[in-house]
C-alpha cells in the first residue's frame, strides 16, 4: 500500500473513528484503526465489534492495499503534524510494518494484518428512510440525557425510537428514561418509516451520531432492521447493533390528568434551582417547590449546612401545592427546553409532573417527585 493524503483531511476522518475504539481491550485487533487503499481513496474503519465507523477521504492513490495500525497512536501522530501537511503513508514487503512521512517526520509503526479486522456485517436491513439532520440531532439532543445508566436495566440503556400517531399523523418519536425521568421528542415521520420495528439505539451509538452531525441541512440515510441500524451521513457510514430487548410502556407513565399548570420563566427558574441547591450536598437531595396563586417558593433544608429560600413570580391560579424533585433533574429539563417559559403540569405532591415549553409541544418531559 503508498497513498499520499493531505493531513487536514487524514486527520478529520481518524477523529470521526478512532473514538469508537475502546483505550482497553483484550483484542489486540480492536486497538487498531484499518486503513483500506484501492481508486481515488482511502477508507478507515473501526469498530469494537457493537459499532462500526468507516470513512472514505481523498487521496493519491500510487498502490492499493490494506493493513491496520494503532488507532490513538496514529490519531496523535497526525494532529501533532502541521496544518497544510501532506502525509504518506507505506507499507512494506512483509506488510509488518508502515512507514509514515510528512515533511521531515518519520514514523515507522506496528501494523497487524488486515484479515485479521472483524466485519460488522448488517444483514439484511428491511427499512430505510432520510430525514434532516437537524431533525435527527434534536431527536437525540433533547432525550439522551434521561438515557439510564443502570446496567441491569440494560433495555433503558439507550433511545426508544419507533412510529406512532399524534393528531392522526404518523410521527417518528424518540423516548429515553431512567426510571426517575423521562424524554419523549417526536417529528413528522419521514417516507419508508411507517412500519418499522420499535429499536433502542445504544448511549454509545447515540452519542457517536450526535458527534458526526456537523452539517445540521444535510440528510441522514437511515437502515435498520430488528437487530442493527446504520446512518449514512456524506462520506461517514455508522452501523451499531440495536439492545435486544423490550422497551418499557412509557406511555403508561405519562399522566393525562395534571390539571394545575404552572408557568415560569425558564431561565430565572433553572438559576433559582441551582441556587439554592448550593446548600444540598448530598446527591439526589430534593428541591421544594411550594406553589400558590402567582408565586412559587423554592426551598432545600440540609441538617449539616442551613437552609435556603427562593421566591418567583410565576403564573398559577390552582389550590396552593407542595411538591418535591431532585434539582439536578429539574435544571436538566429546564436546560432542554426552547422557549423563555416552562410549563410544570402538576396534580399533587405524590404523582408525575409534566414539563413541556407549552401545551402541545413536541417534546415533552415526565418528572418523578421526591418526598420533602
Amino acid at each position: 500500500m503508498k497513498v499520499t493524503l493531505e493531513r487536514s483531511a487524514l486527520l478529520k476522518s481518524l477523529g470521526h473513528v478512532h473514538r469508537v475504539v475502546e483505550r482497553r481491550t483484550t483484542i489486540p485487533i480492536l486497538s487498531n484503526v484499518l486503513l483500506s487503499a484501492g481508486g481515488a481513496g482511502v477508507q478507515l474503519k473501526a469498530t469494537d465489534l457493537d459499532l462500526e465507523v468507516t470513512e472514505t477521504v481523498p487521496a493519491d492513490v500510487g498502490q492499493a492495499g490494506a493493513t491496520t495500525l494503532p488507532a490513538h497512536t496514529l490519531y496523535e501522530i497526525v494532529r501533532k503534524l502541521p496544518d497544510g501537511a501532506q502525509v504518506s503513508l507505506e507499507t512494506g514487503s512483509d506488510n509488518s510494518q508502515l512507514q509514515l512521512r510528512s515533511g521531515r517526520s518519520r514514523f515507522s509503526l506496528q501494523s497487524l494484518p488486515e484479515s485479521d479486522f472483524p466485519d460488522l456485517a448488517a444483514g439484511e436491513l428491511s427499512h430505510r428512510f432520510k430525514l434532516p439532520a437537524g431533525d435527527l440531532r434534536r431527536l437525540i439532543d433533547k432525550t439522551q440525557f434521561a438515557i439510564s445508566n443502570e446496567e441491569t436495566r440494560y433495555y433503558l440503556n439507550g433511545v426508544f425510537m419507533h412510529v406512532s400517531e399524534a393528531d392522526g399523523q404518523p410521527v417518528l418519536r424518540a423516548v429515553a428514561t431512567d426510571g426517575h425521568r423521562l424524554a419523549r421528542l417526536e417529528t413528522a415521520a419521514p417516507a419508508g418509516a411507517v412500519g418499522m420495528p420499535g429499536i433502542i439505539v445504544p448511549r454509545k451509538a447515540v452519542a457517536e451520531v450526535q458527534k458526526l452531525i456537523e452539517d445540521p441541512d444535510i440528510e441522514v440515510e437511515v437502515e435498520l432492521s430488528a437487530a442493527k441500524i446504520r446512518f449514512t451521513l456524506g462520506a461517514v457510514v455508522l452501523t451499531s447493533k440495536l439492545i435486544d430487548g423490550s422497551f418499557p410502556d412509557y406511555a403508561r407513565v405519562i399522566p393525562a390528568h395534571n390539571d394545575k399548570f404552572l408557568t415560569v420563566e425558564r431561565r430565572d427558574f433553572a438559576d433559582a434551582v441551582d441556587r439554592v441547591s448550593t446548600i444540598s450536598s448530598e446527591r439526589g437531595r430534593a428541591v421544594k417547590l411550594a406553589v400558590s396563586e402567582g408565586k412559587l417558593v423554592l426551598s432545600v433544608t440540609n441538617p449539616d449546612s442551613g437552609s435556603a429560600i427562593e421566591e418567583l413570580e410565576v403564573d398559577y391560579n390552582a389550590a396552593p401545592l407542595e411538591i418535591g424533585f431532585n434539582a439536578r433533574y429539574l435544571i436538566d429539563i429546564a436546560n432542554q427546553l426552547d422557549s423563555d417559559t416552562a410549563l410544570f403540569k402538576l396534580n399533587d405532591s405524590g404523582s408525575p409532573t409534566i414539563v413541556q415549553d407549552r401545551d402541545g409541544a413536541s417534546a415533552l418531559y415526565v418528572l418523578m417527585p421526591m418526598r420533602v
